[in-house]
Formats: structure tokens, sequence, C-alpha cells
């Protein structure tokens, strides 16, 4: 057998984050004998996932673009990177700010295949909203092929154009619910005869930890023996703390960072509560439901993440302490903590189909090529 065919696949970095976990569990479960995964990133420090990478024959290569945001300096990098490295007959591409420039540099490097991809349903209305914006529009200009993680999140970056749907799946057997684990976490974390509220995601606006926070504090007058754990970090960690800490919520509250043990950490939880202001998909959505873990959340993410009984959709504007009230109830709920794994399998959210298919799908593009 020959060498396999190598994919870059493109991001602003590889973090701890729901489309970094997508790429990795497909990784861990493609044939690397036929299709090997690089990595273009744009942050220059150590990356989450760079050890794992490069112990399955992969490479992280950083062009240093967020330092100093020059972008003709980044143009020509990215011209001399694909001069450098003839080896690549696709790029797959994840990061849409960026994504206009890098596919750009492919075509002109002759690279045939290159693929957009989007990963969410909407942008944050911050004060680089409008450039966002603007860059989303130019992303799929130097595109052959479109994916998205959810209906939604296609129609929205790619209005009428076509697109593939590549639903986000996890590896659901990492994730059936063990009572022994569960035990243990609870233990490890000092949760033992705790009401454990969970949320897994980046500090980030978009994650909207400031409702958050507001519904763990109805949940708290209601349930005395409440704490939160909150999984991820990001560019308000400041500003949340600070909120916990306003609040009086310090000894309740557990900031856990960035883990490579999520299938263990979820098996602690009561209820996962997940507030986004929008979601292209919501990949720990699937994983909280797989773990066993009823969910509320919010109108931000879309149908496809609604698979099992203990999935519950609620409005930002019912409030925070409806909120709190449906947490709390869901938390009631019979099958809670019992195996899911059938739902995520039905719901086409497991990592072996999905792996297979993508696999499939590189291949054959490389030969119609």
């Amino acid at each position: 057998m020959g060498e396999p065919i190598r994919v870059l696949h493109i991001l602003q970095r590889m973090e701890a984050g729901g489309t970094q976990a997508l790429l990795m569990n497909i990784y861990r479960k493609i044939d690397r004998t036929k299709v090997q995964f690089d990595f273009l990133v744009v942050y220059k420090e150590k990356q989450f996932y760079d050890d794992e990478i490069e112990s399955m024959g992969g490479h992280v290569y950083k062009l240093s673009f967020r330092e100093n945001l020059n972008l003709p300096k980044f143009q020509k990098d990215l011209k001399n990177f694909f001069k450098q490295h003839h080896e690549y007959q696709i790029v797959h591409c994840h990061a849409y700010t960026i994504g206009y420039f890098c596919l750009k540099a492919a075509k002109k490097a002759g690279i045939p295949v290159r693929i957009a991809h989007s990963h969410n349903n909407e942008t944050v209305h911050d004060i680089k909203y409008l450039p966002k914006l603007f860059m989303q529009r130019l992303f799929t200009l130097n595109a052959t092929d479109l994916f998205a993680c959810s209906e939604e999140a296609g129609k929205y970056l790619f209005k009428d154009k076509p697109f593939r749907v590549l639903k986000n799946a996890i590896d659901s057997q990492q994730f059936i619910a063990n009572e022994n684990t569960r035990r243990e976490v609870r233990q490890e974390l000092g949760l033992e005869n705790k009401f454990v509220v969970g949320h897994v995601g980046r500090l980030h606006p978009q994650k909207n930890h400031d409702f958050l926070i507001d519904v763990f504090v109805e949940i708290k007058k209601k349930k005395s023996d409440a704490e939160l754990i909150l999984i991820g970090t990001g560019p308000l960690e400041e500003k949340v703390r600070s909120k916990v800490a306003d609040k009086g919520l310090t000894e309740s509250v557990q900031f856990l960072g960035n883990r490579k043990d999520m299938n263990r950490i979820y098996q602690a939880m009561d209820v996962f509560v997940f507030p986004s202001l929008f979601e292209g998909l919501g990949i720990v959505a699937i994983e909280a439901q797989a773990a066993g873990v009823p969910i509320v959340c919010s109108e931000g993410l879309p149908p496809e993440t609604d698979i099992t009984p203990i999935y519950r959709k609620l409005m930002l504007s019912d409030g925070t302490e409806k909120w709190a009230e449906v947490a709390l109830d869901m938390a009631k709920n019979p099958i809670v903590h019992t195996d899911m794994q059938k739902y995520v399998i039905n719901a086409g959210f497991d990592m072996s189909a999905t792996a297979k298919n993508m696999e499939e799908y590189y291949l054959n593009r490389r030969s119609r090529r």
C-alpha cells in the first residue's frame, strides 16, 4: 500500500473546543494508513491537542497571524507554506474569518479540493461583527466543496448553495453511564452528596455564562446543596469568576479548565445547563445526553441536538427562574444515568460511521480530481 493521502485542516487553533473535538474524534477512528490529518493554525503557542496529533503521525503547523494581525505578512506566509508543502490535494477549512485567504492561497497553489466548513448558525454581535460578516460572505469564493455541522449552520453561511451535513459525531461507547465512574469522579471533585449542575464550553460571549450563573443562583435558592462545575477556558474567565464572587458563590462553583477526560466528568453531573446564544450544533449537548445527563438548552441550538427523552429546550426569554425549575425537574427523570447509546446511534451521531464516511469522501475526492 502506498502513502496515505494527507488532508490539511485549517483552524484558528487546536484548543479544547467542539470543532476540534469533532476532528480529533474522526482522526482517532479513521484508517490512518489511508488518510492522515495535518493541521494549520494561526496561534503560535502550545495547543491542547499537539501531542496527541504528533503521536498519531500528524503535524501541527503554526503561522503567526493572531499576534500582530499583519494581513499582508499572513498572505505571504500562506503562499510560502503551500510552496513548501506539495503533499496536499485536499484542504479542509473550519475558520471562516481567515478562510477566504487560506482557500485563496490553496487555489493559487493548485490544490484541487478546497472545503469550506460551517460550524455556527450565528455570529456574536460585538465590535467585530461587521468585519466577521464580510469575511463569512467571502469564505465560499475559493471553495470547491461546502460542509456544515447542521442544516441551520449550512443555510446561515452558505445561503442557497448546496452543502453536505457532517454531523458532530462522538465515540458513544466512551460515554455510557456507569455508576462506579460517577461515584469516583464525584469523590475526586469533592461533590459527594451534592446536586451537580454542569456546563462545558469556552468562556466566550457565545456561551452566555452570565445567564448561566444567574440560573445557578436560582437553583441554589431552591437546593442549597447545589454546586456548579464549569469546564473550559477563554477570554471571559476573569469576568465570570468576578460575577461568581459578586453573587457569593465562590465556594459553590468549580472552574475545571480544559479536561481530556470529559467522558468521565459528565458522569458527575445531575443536570447540564446550556444557554448558548447560538450553536452550529453543540457537540457537548450530544455528549451530555450520551452520558445520561438531562440537558436544558436554549433556542440557540439547532433541532438536530434533540435526540433523547432527557432533552428540554427553553427560550432565554423564559427567564432564569423558569430555567432553574425545569433543570431541577429534569434531574428527577427516572431514566437519567441509563444507557442512551441507542438514541445517539439512531440519530446518526456515532463516530464509527462518520469516520468511515469521511474516509471514503476524502479518498473519492482524491480519485476524482
